[in-house]
């Protein structure tokens, strides 16, 4: 039986067989991997919304965007190197794809003790600046502080799963996560809860959630790289492949670095309308209360998570599919599979639309646990009518995520950095603080949530657009990681 399993979810050539078959057999491990890496952090506002409270869940909030930000780090390497190895493995290339993943591995601990470093010395700064509520601040600080100590294992499993995808490996991820993600959930609850709530509770808060999380992506890390080193008939990792190689090194580089600065672009425009979130207040007993939108942002942004995810696979399905095909020079393949993978994402974009117009006030609740039940019932009010907005986005990423990764697998992320550049800061910015100043009223004095999530929908508009129409000049065909035979000819 167990053979049998691996035999449809393990390392699979995306470039032979029916497309639509290699597809879903990647597909269905990969996103259900995805919603249990999602876990992680959604298990963390679960657990500290429920034993915690509103303030609680609220300090994980504000601390998401800053984590994202440093994490660009090791993003900028796992970007270059996912395309890398899924273009060599395409070509068969086992000696370049060796020389990838060696040189992956000590650019990738570069690059987490780095981003430790600034993140340890910076992050009460940024609180700071951001405007963070005091009645979460230094649960937050907390959380952020143990989260940065955790970067090297975080940094360490998103590379080696995204190494491992890149050969078509979905399955062995799923199962490393299946068990962690249980281990995850085993300690928020034990380290989180206070022993009046539970008798073997550690009551160690918000900052029990954050141990919680890197034991168990840590441990998540030393599994992937021990699945690594036995894969000797597909990449060998020795002290010769980890020293680093200046065509390498550059071309990772060269495909990374727009992708990362793309994630800090996204990541310092969340911190901007973070900003504006923590200012917004809301009338609530007589009172204005500036807790609750942020708590009603961070349980939006959760379920939006999970909401989000199928799009996010399909971006990572279409950049492997791509990658391999456009690696072995079948870029007519590589057209047929996005055609495929856009079909796929649009239809799960409009289940996914329906069951947050329907079932969302259910999901709100399941990250909210105050004392006060009318305050509770305020956050979810609020929360729904954000969703009901913040659903109409779905559909517009699954199409620009599935492009964009098609592109990313042919090795093209300079464009998708400046349409976010021009979507994002240009844009977006401004007419969230338009939005926001035109919202004003004496129930909202320093704006409507509306105007955050408003603004969100219309520049994900103009993203959408722009990529497709970037797509369609076709410029894109031409980035490939692999040296082309002297009269291959790009022909989709």
């Amino acid at each position: 039986m167990l053979q049998k399993i691996k035999s449809l979810f393990g390392a699979q050539d995306m470039t032979v067989g029916k497309p639509m078959r290699s597809i879903l057999l990647f597909t269905v491990p990969l996103l259900v991997g995805n919603v249990l890496q999602l876990m992680y952090n959604t298990v963390d506002s679960i657990v500290v919304g429920q034993y915690s409270g509103p303030n609680g869940l609220g300090a994980i909030g504000v601390s998401t965007p800053i984590q994202l930000m440093f994490a660009v780090f090791f993003m900028t390497v796992g970007t270059g190197v996912s395309v890398m190895v899924s273009q060599y493995f395409g070509a068969k290339d086992k000696e370049k794809l060796s020389m990838t993943v060696g040189n992956s591995l000590l650019l990738i601990l570069i690059a987490t003790l780095l981003a430790t470093f600034l993140g340890l010395g910076l992050s009460d700064w940024i609180l700071r600046i951001t405007k963070c509520p005091p009645e979460v601040f230094e649960n937050a600080k907390a959380y952020l502080m143990i989260m940065f100590l955790g970067f090297v294992g975080m940094g360490f499993y998103n590379i080696l799963g995204g190494i491992l995808r890149g050969f078509g490996d979905a399955m062995f991820p799923l199962v490393v996560l299946a068990g962690t993600t249980v281990l995850n959930i085993l300690l928020d609850i034990w380290m989180v809860a206070t022993p009046e709530q539970l008798p073997f509770g550690l009551g160690l808060g918000v900052a029990g959630a954050a141990w919680a999380t890197i034991i168990a992506q840590t441990l998540s890390a030393v599994v992937c790289l021990w699945r690594l080193l036995r894969m000797k008939r597909v990449v060998e990792v020795t002290r010769a492949t980890m020293k680093l190689d200046a065509y390498i090194v550059k071309t990772i580089v060269r495909i990374g670095i727009p992708s990362g600065l793309q994630m800090m672009i996204m990541s310092m425009s969340f911190m901007f309308v973070q900003r504006l979130i923590n200012s917004i207040q809301v009338l609530f007993n007589g009172v204005f209360d500036g807790a609750i939108f942020v708590a009603v942002n961070t349980a939006v942004t959760r379920v939006d998570g999970f909401a989000m995810m199928p799009a996010q696979t399909f971006n990572q399905v279409s950049s492997t599919f791509t990658g391999q095909n456009i690696g072995a020079e079948k870029l007519d393949r590589a057209s047929r599979g996005l055609k495929i993978t856009l079909v796929m994402a649009l239809v799960v974009a409009a289940v996914v639309f329906a069951v947050i117009q329907i079932w969302g006030g259910g999901l709100m609740r399941m990250f909210i646990n105050d004392s006060d039940p009318a305050r509770s019932d305020k956050i979810v009010e609020i929360g729904i009518q954000m969703m009901r907005i913040i659903c109409w986005a779905y559909p517009i990423m699954a199409i620009a995520m599935t492009i964009g990764g098609a592109m990313r697998g042919a090795g093209d992320t300079i464009a998708q950095l400046w349409i976010m550049i021009a979507t994002n800061i240009a844009f977006r910015i401004p007419l969230t603080v338009l939005l926001v100043h035109l919202s004003k009223s004496e129930e909202y004095p320093n704006g409507a949530p509306s105007a955050i999530y408003l603004s969100m929908i219309i520049a994900f508009g103009l993203n959408v657009t722009a990529t497709c129409i970037y797509f369609a000049t076709g410029k894109w065909k031409t980035k490939s990681v692999v040296r082309r035979k002297p009269g291959a000819v790009a022909d989709i």
